[in-house]
């Protein structure tokens, strides 16, 4: 059976124009097209025999573009099976010199086998364009890991949410995602690319590295260098801090990245869902950088033993230092990795260990 030479110049074109090696493409059309026709030929026969049809190969003329089905056979005296022998007598008018207990091999005529063959060709190509269209895509993007892009939301996916990024699809896990944060069809949304995973691009917009390069977009002096950030805490949806320092004297971090009249961090909220940020200076003091990262509440004292901060703070103080829910302390806890104490006016003790919080009540 011919596939033209149209079929052969198509081929061809196609791996000049994708860069698929046109080997790779006559031998997933042979193996593809054998697979289609034992599929279709033996579908009506109940039997669970792993032989039937494995003495059968589809060959393929690169040059021509010619099929043919090709079953290789014993020859024998007496056939007992018709797929897997031949008749010595029939086997002789092949090959006179074919003796019992050798191996030949037939052209085998089928009439459905070149409706077969053109229906698997067909989509065999299509498969190897897309293949090689995620291999380009792939390829495009494999050194663009953490950077911000703007996605447009195409659909959800068993909790996923699918976004197009230029000509590849992205997808956002249900751990990626802001909590609560509702994603409209057609809309377009900043994410993070996370990783590429078995050719899968993983965006996100809940990873900590999310807001520092948001922020680099909105803060010239941190993509430059002048402005560095030293580390992170977020609860996203709800609640970051982000502590920086300034590499360049008379440069103020924390303004630098609140901006004039908050222009700069606003605009990185509203990307967020107006999700709260702390902007805290850091100091390679640990003490003074626990008593910032505790901020907006006022410290009077921190002493650190171990790898425990014990945090003093006036009494009307101590419900701001550790927040709704203890999520200020748990924030400064990770961003300092530090366990913190805080003490009350009135000996009221707040630990801050591994997110969790306690209190203990001493009042005299």
């Amino acid at each position: 059976m011919s596939m033209t030479s149209e079929f052969i110049s198509a081929i061809n074109q196609i791996s000049a124009e994708r860069g698929i090696e046109k080997e790779d493409i006559f031998l997933a059309l042979e193996s593809a097209i054998l697979v289609a026709y034992k599929k279709e030929k033996f579908a009506n026969i109940d039997s669970d025999d792993e032989e039937l049809g494995s003495n059968l190969t589809v060959e393929l003329n690169r040059e021509t573009g010619e099929f043919k089905l090709i079953a290789t056979k014993e020859v024998v005296k007496k056939v007992k099976n018709n797929e897997l022998e031949i008749g010595i007598s029939e086997a002789e008018m092949i090959s006179p010199n074919v003796e019992v207990g050798d191996s030949i091999q037939i052209e085998m005529p089928s009439e459905d086998f070149g409706r077969i063959a053109a229906q698997t060709a067909k989509q065999v190509i299509l498969q190897k364009i897309r293949e090689s269209e995620k291999d380009a895509v792939i390829s495009e993007y494999s050194d663009k890991v953490g950077e911000v892009f703007s996605a447009l939301m195409q659909r959800m996916q068993k909790g996923q949410v699918v976004f197009e990024i230029g000509k590849a699809t992205a997808f956002m896990p249900a751990e990626e995602q802001i909590t609560n944060e509702f994603y409209r069809m057609g809309d377009r949304y900043k994410v993070l690319l996370k990783e590429i995973v078995d050719s899968q691009m993983i965006v996100s917009r809940a990873d900590p590295k999310f807001l520092i390069e948001l922020f680099k977009l909105e803060v010239p002096e941190i993509e430059s260098g002048i402005l560095e950030v030293k580390a992170i805490a977020r609860e996203a949806g709800s609640r970051s801090k982000m502590a920086v320092v300034s590499n360049q004297a008379g440069v103020d971090p924390i303004g630098s990245c609140v901006g004039q009249r908050g222009i700069r961090i606003a605009n990185v909220m509203n990307e967020l869902g107006n999700e709260k940020i702390d902007i805290i200076e850091w100091d390679d003091d640990p003490e003074k950088f626990v008593a910032n990262a505790l901020s907006p509440a006022k410290i009077d004292d921190v002493k650190i033993e171990n790898d425990t901060a014990t945090v003093t703070v006036p009494a009307d103080q101590l419900s701001l230092a550790i927040g709704r829910e203890g999520q200020n302390v748990r924030l400064a806890w990770k961003l300092t990795g530090l366990k913190i104490d805080i003490v009350g006016a009135e000996r009221e003790v707040v630990k801050s260990e591994e997110g969790d919080t306690e209190e203990e009540s001493s009042k005299e």
